[in-house]
């Protein structure tokens, strides 16, 4: 189906990317992400710079990529601008160094900005295909993201043909972009597997510069085996759905779950797959990790709608061997409908996501290490927080051996405040913050998720805050965070002498 457009090489693909150049490329984590053409970009951003020439671009993605996109052009310094994530550490770097401008931004806002102009014209976009047919016909792989944006809005088009992919993929995608305002008209999404577009993105033929043939497998990586405090994260959130459940809080049967991408996220949903007190569920999320694959194989899980495989290389394996399994089962949509506000809220779906740290009234920092070191981005978790039926925010209450916790007195920065988050569970246990003064909700984050160690010293801050509404004390608000800084641990020198 690539015959009416010339074939290229990765080198000749990347000899149409220029200085300066806004270059939009495929991904949603890794799956999905364009592979050969960026990392030939990267070198010829490395030739560039041999010369003494000038070479970078400013980088749009639906999100985190794979080492061949985010990795090869942050080490080959081809990146002056970048939005909306990131998950790269060389990147990472360069960004908290200051050599890297980012952007971090809402995911489901990444096609709207495009649309209304906020981020300038995309002169190149690069996607991952299993086909493109003669009319413009575009089928995606294992993720959408923002690609049909990227696709109608950039001036010209490059093609990565991947034929290592099932192209049965067509059957999952839900392809649907709304219209710009005044006039939009109502989501027609009533259930998690409902379709309201098509399996393909439609692009003007005469645009797509060229098509690059591949066959290459997602740059997947593995989790990491479920340690205890997952464990124990994962049983709270259980005893929790379970109680909701006999309290006529939430259906039998549950609403649509929506986890964040990461060890944790993928730790619960396994938790609760094995428990027998939980019905047979659906999934509203942006990612499908492998424990959501299992579930459906298992019958735990009736369906997920997703933005992306996010899973291991195994994992998707499975998938396309036993596709008759998961066909009906999986619907693949862009990240502007699996993020929208108005279908979150519509299905009433429930959130579970990671946070880096929260504070003892409730407030969470999912971004910024000690408020200025940035990870990875907000990603979709403030399009699920604000807009779910019940928010949850999960984390170990420890890291680093003790040295860090992740109950502090004041969040070094606030990516979801306490109006937004409703629950907060970590290893030590769950704080149901609904309906809680802020005191209230201080003492209960303080004895259910506070690690023991710790528990003590937020006791004597909250004791020592002035009166008020949210009773703080701003000359001790971040002691926490300053003997981080200082001494590598977020303890008194008092309590680790003896540790």
């Amino acid at each position: 189906m690539i015959e009416k457009y010339a074939v290229l090489t990765p080198e000749e693909a990347a000899e149409q990317v220029h200085d300066g150049m806004t270059v939009a490329m495929s991904c949603f984590t890794a799956a999905g992400a364009v592979k050969v053409i960026p990392a030939a970009i990267a070198k010829r951003a490395d030739a560039f710079h041999e010369d003494g020439k000038p070479f970078k671009i400013n980088l749009i993605t639906g999100a985190s990529s794979g080492d061949s996109l985010d990795g090869s052009l942050a080490a080959a310094d081809a990146i002056k601008f970048r939005c909306p994530y990131q998950s790269d550490a060389g990147e990472r770097k360069k960004i908290n160094n200051g050599e890297i401008d980012f952007f971090d931004l809402h995911l489901s806002h990444v096609p709207q900005y495009l649309e209304y102009g906020f981020l300038g014209d995309i002169d190149i976009a690069v996607v991952e295909a299993t086909a493109v047919t003669p009319e413009g016909h575009v089928y995606l792989t294992t993720s959408q993201g923002a690609s049909s944006t990227f696709l109608r809005k950039a001036k010209k088009v490059l093609i990565e043909v991947n034929r290592y992919h099932n192209p049965r993929l067509r059957e999952m995608h839900d392809v649907y972009e709304p219209p710009p305002p005044p006039r939009r008209r109502a989501l027609q999404i009533f259930h998690p597997l409902d379709k309201i577009g098509t399996p393909f993105c439609l692009i003007d033929p005469k645009k797509v510069i060229g098509v690059v043939e591949t066959n290459l497998e997602d740059e997947a990586g593995t989790w990491k085996p479920f340690d205890d405090a997952s464990a124990n994260i994962g049983r709270h959130v259980v005893d929790f759905l379970v109680r909701e459940q006999i309290a006529g809080r939430v259906p039998y049967g549950l609403l649509p779950l929506q986890a964040g991408v990461g060890n944790v996220a993928n730790a619960v949903m396994a938790t609760l797959g094995q428990d027998a007190r939980i019905p047979p569920f659906y999934f509203y999320t942006e990612v499908a990790m492998d424990s959501m694959i299992d579930l459906i194989a298992e019958g735990k899980c009736l369906g997920a709608s997703t933005c992306s495989l996010t899973v291991t290389k195994e994992k998707l394996r499975y998938v396309y061997d036993n596709f008759d399994t998961f066909a009906d089962k999986i619907v693949i949509r862009p990240q502007v409908i699996t993020n929208n506000p108005e279908a979150i809220r519509r299905l009433g779906v429930i959130s579970m996501n990671t946070a880096l740290e929260a504070d003892i009234y409730g407030n969470v920092n999912s971004t910024n290490v000690c408020g200025s070191k940035m990870m990875n981005g907000i990603g979709g978790s403030g399009d699920f927080t604000r807009n779910a039926y019940i928010s949850m925010f999960m984390t170990p209450s420890i890291a680093k051996g003790g040295a860090i916790s992740a109950i502090v007195p004041f969040v070094s920065h606030v990516d979801h405040n306490e109006h937004s988050v409703q629950v907060l569970v970590t290893d030590q246990g769950l704080a149901d913050l609904r309906g809680k003064t802020p005191r209230q909700r201080a003492e209960l984050v303080i004895e259910n998720c506070a690690h023991p160690d710790y528990r003590p010293l937020l006791r004597e801050y909250l004791a020592g805050a002035s009166k008020g509404h949210i009773p703080h004390d701003l000359r001790h608000a971040f002691d926490f965070h300053l003997r981080l800084m200082e001494s590598g641990s977020m303890m008194p020198a008092k309590e680790t002498a003896g540790v």
